[in-house]
């Protein structure tokens, strides 16, 4: 579970560069770095 919580994160943050760079999508891609951070967290904190 850890290890794909992980991975979501990883994606979300590429997703999110992307989109940043490539796209003006507004409020959905600082959303989506949100919950790549707190999944990030999450995953550093539990170890």
């Amino acid at each position: 579970m850890g290890n794909l919580l992980y991975l979501i994160a990883v994606i979300l943050i590429i997703v999110w560069a992307v989109g940043f760079f490539a796209y003006s999508a507004g409020s959905i891609i600082h959303i989506l770095l949100v919950i790549a951070i707190v999944a990030i967290l999450l995953r550093v904190i539990r170890g």
